[in-house]
């Protein structure tokens, strides 16, 4: 089987691998908003640690509206002239232009069509989209923009606000953007951008464990108890099953022995930019849970010599991040595989040098 087939795993991010576990209830909520006749909501934000499946997730809703006739979905690259890109984007679909065109929207300085006799041609991509989007709500149609990986950037918070003025004119545009948590609050704290404020946020949490089992154990012909121990290696965490999918279908089906590649891959791939991206306090905390006695808080905070009030922010800040879960009151864990482990060796690692 191994020799003759594909490995169904994947090691690259966003990229949709044979073996996808989907998110069914949180699409759902977002496609069901956006289809209303009147939507709630016209922009949501994904957001989670590093590989939980943000690009994946948001590009199985982009997926969804793309077979609906009434829809067109744009992807657009936050390192771009995002307003110019979305013109130039809509412009490639031929029925669009031929509808532009239709309705005398010169768009020939942005390089789509062509000039249109006694219409002058819009100069600005703002006044520009907005016509483009009238003339689409004429037509029963609607717009899906979906933006991966945000940052908080000039470019981005004119797009947004830009996006803010479509929505106050009732025209019929959706956005859905990805984004590490830190990204988004940036970008949520900036001035002139509280409008995102009201945006629905949808957090990446762990794959169902039940799931990754029945996955694993019908790819691997293992025994139920295996496939659960298999599964729960991998603590839910969305890369971390591609991954040691991966090595497992690598060492035909001997999950014991993918467990050093599965490892190295999720240090290499994933903590290290983790650690790297951390505040050196997130670091000390992260450190003192990986070397305190147990998981409990007050052992945590006694490796670090810390009183309750000045570790509370920081223990937010990671569960907010997605690399801490309180499990139980009191205690404190690492939400990835091994992270503790890694967390230790490379700072042995880095103070060794």
């Amino acid at each position: 089987m191994y020799e003759s087939a594909k490995n169904p795993y994947t090691l690259q991010f966003g990229s949709e691998p044979g073996q996808i576990i989907t998110r069914e209830m949180q699409g759902e909520q977002i496609i069901e908003t956006f289809s209303a006749e009147r939507p709630p909501q016209q922009t949501y934000m994904i957001t989670g640690v590093r590989g939980s499946g943000k690009t994946v997730f948001m590009g199985a809703i982009v997926e969804h509206f793309q077979k609906r006739k009434d829809w067109v979905c744009v992807n657009l690259s936050t390192g771009q002239d995002m307003l110019t890109g979305l013109i130039s984007k809509m412009g490639n679909r031929q029925g669009l232009v031929r509808q532009f065109k239709a309705a005398s929207i010169n768009l020939s300085l942005f390089g789509v069509g062509v000039s249109i006799s006694g219409s002058l041609p819009l100069s600005d991509p703002e006044t520009a989209l907005e016509k483009m989007l009238a003339n689409m709500k004429e037509h029963g149609q609607r717009l899906l923009i979906a933006v991966d990986e945000i940052t908080n950037t000039a470019e981005i918070k004119k797009f947004c606000s830009s996006f803010q003025l479509f929505v106050r004119e009732k025209l019929p545009v959706f956005l859905i953007m990805t984004g590490l948590y830190e990204n988004i609050e940036s970008l949520r704290n900036a001035p002139d951008m509280t409008f995102l404020y009201r945006a629905e946020r949808v957090v990446m949490e762990p794959l169902n464990l039940m799931t990754i089992a029945d996955h694993y154990q019908q790819t691997f012909s293992l025994e139920r108890e295996n496939a659960l121990q298999m599964a729960a290696l991998t603590k839910g965490y969305s890369f971390a099953f591609q991954v040691l999918g991966y090595y497992t279908w690598a060492h035909k089906g001997k999950y014991e022995e993918a467990r050093e590649d599965f490892y190295q891959r999720l240090s290499e791939y994933s903590y290290i930019k983790i650690w790297t991206s951390a505040s050196e306090k997130d670091r000390q905390v992260m450190l003192a849970m990986a070397n305190a006695k147990t998981n409990r808080i007050q052992d945590i905070r006694e490796e670090l010599g810390w009183q309750a009030g000045q570790f509370s922010p920081y223990r937010e800040r990671l569960i907010r991040r997605g690399l801490a879960v309180s499990s139980s009151y009191g205690c404190l864990d690492f939400t990835l595989p091994d992270f503790g482990r890694f967390v230790v060796e490379y700072h042995l690692l880095l103070t060794a040098e």
